[in-house]
């Protein structure tokens, strides 16, 4: 990727001028040749520019993973195998015969690998998802990195001291661009785009293909002729800025879908009350139907006893019926969240389909979330999928809900009885499931999307053959 290497971030000729300066102080004296320069001098230039590259792409990967606490900064130095790496490849091209475009391409891929099994470990990410926000903040990085070269070709009188403004210069248009990102809640788009598309791995290699794309642009700089330099730095600005534009608007797109899909859940849904209540009008028809002929077949024969019997025997054969329907429709009125209601009724309407016994418990009304009402309903159906999944490899399935109002915040359990065999070490390991392959999605997801509501909090436990998933959101500051 455009950092790491000369001629990168600040291009090995700035170095070769700090070098110089602090070698003049030490009465010392470098040749201007590159190739006379001491491997060691070289390596340690390279690694020095390469790290310096290293810093300005974890801020871009701040913003793109949407991460909001401070617990990074623990995992940083892991990170510097990476740039070490990646100068240890510019020392082989350098004194190799590898040539300058591929060896170029070779230490961009290190990087790329390197830094996406970083990211990947400090959120918890699956490798494509890690790879995708790596090259997505690559393509940011590198344009900044041909950006800044306007400044390092303007003539000055003081070397040395223009190689220092630049660089501040440098990093403080990368937190400017960061925090521009952030204010588009650009980490939240993106995390809607690579958790919920269809096929994330086409995502990662689409941002792949435009991140070789910026990385062409950069190696073309040297041989762009200068009346044409303005262009040439237009089209990189608007190759960035394509690429946001691209990250926002799929992930906008996504999301409508999902809103569209909601709505119709939700029309589906009410039809589905609508019917559950029409069943439950019928009932009550048939039970009064039923007791006027008891009570006038009994009455007419005298015969008390026999006419309690019939009526105890018909009414709890009419509670059995419909006192479970009556139940859920008034624990369902309680939830008084729309998209939170129709997953609701949709998930215990395909559960009950499988055979999975479902007990809703909604005690008082439920009107706020505590945080966005999309994300609460996502974590929801993550919680109830899981659920229902264990339950199905019991002999007697059964889900319990229990949704309880706390002011402007809510508490959420989700309990299920289960047969295989739980590792907490690995529970929220992305990838991970006791069904085998394929499976384990589910918690890691439901943990980045909580990433982004310090007020959330999620747990797990389990005790005699019962696992119990807790959710609790406490109300905004």
């Amino acid at each position: 990727m455009g950092f790491a290497l000369p001629p990168r971030f600040l291009t090995f000729a700035c170095w070769r001028r700090l070098c110089y300066t602090f070698n003049e102080i030490s009465g010392e004296t470098i040749p201007k040749e590159v190739a006379a320069v001491s491997i060691w001098a070289y390596y340690l230039s390279t690694f020095t520019d390469s790290l310096f590259g290293h810093i300005a792409l974890v801020l871009y990967l701040l913003v793109i993973m949407d991460e909001r606490g401070w617990g990074w900064l623990k995992k940083l130095p892991a990170l510097l195998p990476s740039p070490a790496l990646a100068a240890l490849a510019a020392v082989g091209q350098h004194y190799g015969a590898v040539s300058s475009p591929a060896g170029h391409y070779i230490h961009s891929f290190v990087i790329i690998l390197t830094c996406s099994l970083w990211a990947g470990w400090v959120w918890r990410a699956g490798f494509w998802r890690a790879f995708a926000a790596v090259c997505l903040g690559g393509v940011f990085q590198v344009a900044l990195t041909c950006l800044s070269r306007i400044l390092l070709n303007l003539p000055v009188s003081n070397e040395s001291r223009w190689d220092a403004v630049v660089l501040a210069i440098y990093f403080a248009m990368a937190l400017c661009a960061a925090a521009l990102l952030r204010r588009l809640r650009f980490g939240a788009w993106f995390r809607l785009l690579l958790e919920d598309a269809p096929d994330r791995r086409r995502i990662a290699l689409l941002l792949f293909a435009l991140e070789t794309a910026m990385e062409v642009f950069f190696l073309l700089q040297p041989g762009i002729a200068p009346g044409y330099l303005a262009a040439y730095y237009l089209l990189v600005v608007v190759l960035a800025l394509l690429t946001a534009g691209l990250v926002i608007y799929l992930a906008q797109r996504l999301d409508a879908a999902q809103k569209v899909e909601a709505q119709r859940n939700v029309i589906a849904q009410q039809q589905l009350y609508e019917r559950d209540l029409e069943a439950i009008r019928q009932e009550v028809r048939a039970f009064r139907h039923d007791y006027k002929n008891l009570l006038a077949e009994q009455a007419g024969k005298g015969e008390l006893d026999a006419l309690r019997a019939a009526l105890s025997e018909l009414d709890a054969g009419f509670d059995q019926r419909i006192g479970d329907k009556i139940r859920a429709c008034a624990q369902l009125g309680n939830v008084r969240v729309p998209p939170v209601r129709s997953l609701l009724l949709s998930k215990l309407a395909a559960m009950a389909q499988k055979g999975v016994g479902c007990r809703l418990e909604v005690l008082y009304p439920v009107e706020q979330a505590g945080m966005d009402v999309w994300d609460l309903a996502r974590c929801l159906g993550i919680l109830l999928d899981n659920a229902a999944e264990a339950a199905l490899d019991t002999a007697a399935p059964w889900v319990e809900v229990i949704l309880l109002a706390q002011g402007a915040g809510l508490s959420l359990q989700v309990s299920n009885p289960y047969a295989n065999a739980i590792d907490p070490g690995r529970l929220w390991e992305e990838g991970f499931s006791t069904k085998g392959a394929g499976r384990g999605l589910g918690l890691p997801s439901l943990q980045r999307i909580l990433a982004s509501y310090p007020n959330a909090s999620c747990s797990t436990s389990w005790a005699n053959g019962v696992f119990i998933q807790k959710l609790a959101v406490e109300a905004k500051a």
